[in-house]
């Protein structure tokens, strides 16, 4: 009941209701400050709210979320990496991998991201994100994080935004830049000659040319058929950590890709719904180049040249048929990842020439039809996953010689009606992960690999990932 018993209209307590975002917290701060209130009032509260921040005029909202934020006063890096989550895009389900790379750079910590996820986990058991698995598969042994996407309830990423946000604009450590045509912020039209500092970039839409000496992560965003990578980013010679996405339904082109090799720093990209143009891209060379993510991309045209990558990571790029000769020439490879590319029928022979490579997954790649004899090469492989990939007939014997072969996943290969002979002088063989009808294959052999562990789990793919 309001004063005068003027009860507020069904749209004017709808648009409250949506405002606080479906926010718990929100609702109850909200509900009891306007509790008995005339609609006027309603209405003059969201005319304040439409001025400025949420966060900033509801000071009792903010200093609850606050609370939450001063407790990680004595985890500094924990803190930086709450902060940094506000370079996303709202409602965007960011990868952890992307955060994870993101963090491994700009932190300084430790190459293997084992304190990053460390601290992926600590957020969320304070509430601070939401983790989303898009599969429930606790059997990955090589602490993959392909399937793991963060989300942050809207009021946590403006709080994130309005910390950064605080101090002169040439001391922040982050700056989001979401420009459209001619609207840009105020505090980039009126900036003197005094170079910013940031080392976060978040730039969404349109871009404009900026001296950002300082900047050794920077994250573009848009939604167009194709993009132009900024000029500017050939002076970024601190630059590590490179993410672009497209958050269109359908690749985008991205031209002047031939500036990131200008970049002495690059250390890791990320390309996301990205169709690589038409040029040679292998004139493109990222020398120092470590790891290399690509998703829902277009590779039918190759990719850049990478000699001294470390990992390679390709999710759902429905144009792979073959993966590149070329990439069998990098002999520092340790890892590689193709998950989900359905129409990769192939990978060449020369792939026994990776002697460094530690982890190969190939999981649910529908259409590929047997793994070269030349994998017994590999003599540093520890890791092997081929599960979904139910158009494999068989293994060759050669994989035998995987002499350090730890763990092997073969789930849902209904192709495989046997294992070879071969596989008792796999010697450090622990676990093999399949379904019911594949361990049935396993027993033959069970006498002569007294060590290895059968596990059976059950397949569970969800479309969750389609929610991004």
């Amino acid at each position: 009941m309001t004063d005068g018993s003027v009860v507020p209209r069904d749209e004017l307590i709808d648009e409250i209701v949506k405002r606080c975002k479906g926010s718990p917290l929100a609702l109850t701060v909200v509900g009891k400050s306007l509790c008995g209130k005339h609609p006027k009032i309603w209405e003059s509260t969201l005319l304040e709210w439409s001025e400025g921040s949420f966060i900033d005029t509801n000071r009792a909202i903010f200093d609850c979320l606050q609370r939450s934020l001063d407790d990680l006063d004595g985890m500094p890096v924990y803190k930086e990496c709450f902060m940094d989550l506000g370079s996303f895009p709202e409602d965007h389900a960011i990868p952890a991998t992307a955060l994870i790379d993101m963090w491994i750079e700009l932190h300084k910590l430790d190459a293997d991201g084992v304190h990053a996820k460390r601290i992926l986990h600590e957020l969320a058991a304070r509430n601070l994100v939401d983790l989303v698995a898009t599969k429930n598969d606790e059997s990955e042994g090589d602490g993959f994080y392909d399937d793991l996407y963060v989300r942050q309830h809207d009021l946590l990423r403006e709080l994130a935004i309005h910390q950064n946000s605080q101090g002169l604009i040439h001391e922040r450590k982050r700056l989001n830049l979401d420009i459209r045509g001619n609207k840009f912020p105020g505090w980039f039209t009126a900036q003197d000659e005094q170079p910013l500092n940031a080392h976060l970039l978040s730039i969404s839409t349109d871009w404009p040319h900026l001296e950002l000496l300082a900047v050794e992560v920077l994250v573009l965003n848009f939604r167009t058929k194709s993009y132009t990578l900024p000029i500017f980013i050939k002076n970024l010679v601190r630059l590590k950590t490179l993410i672009i996405t497209n958050n269109g339904f359908f690749p985008a082109e991205l031209s002047n890709l031939a500036i990131l090799g200008s970049l002495p720093n690059l250390k890791r990209i990320r390309l996301e719904c990205i169709k690589i143009p038409s040029s040679d891209p292998s004139d493109v060379t990222l020398s120092n180049l470590q790891k290399a993510s690509f998703f829902m991309c277009d590779l039918s045209r190759g990719m850049m040249a990478m000699p001294n990558l470390a990992e390679i990571d390709i999710a759902y790029c429905s144009e792979l048929e073959r993966l590149p000769t070329s990439l069998c020439n990098i002999t520092s490879l340790r890892k590689i990842s193709i998950t989900s590319c359905h129409n990769l029928s192939l990978l060449p022979d020369q792939i026994g020439n990776l002697f460094n490579l530690q982890v190969l997954r190939l999981s649910s790649c529908m259409n590929l039809s047997g793994l070269p004899e030349s994998i017994g090469r590999l003599q540093n492989l520890a890791f092997l996953d081929i599960s979904n990939c139910f158009s494999i007939g068989e293994l060759p014997k050669e994989i035998g010689g995987l002499c350090m072969l730890k763990e092997l996943h073969m789930k849902g290969c209904s192709g495989l009606s046997a294992v070879p002979e071969a596989v008792v002088n796999l010697e450090q063989l622990k676990y093999v992960i399949c379904d019911v009808q594949r361990a049935h294959l396993w027993r033959p052999h069970k006498d002569r690999l007294p060590k290895v562990t059968v596990k059976i789990v059950q397949d569970d793919i969800t479309l969750d990932w389609l929610l991004k």
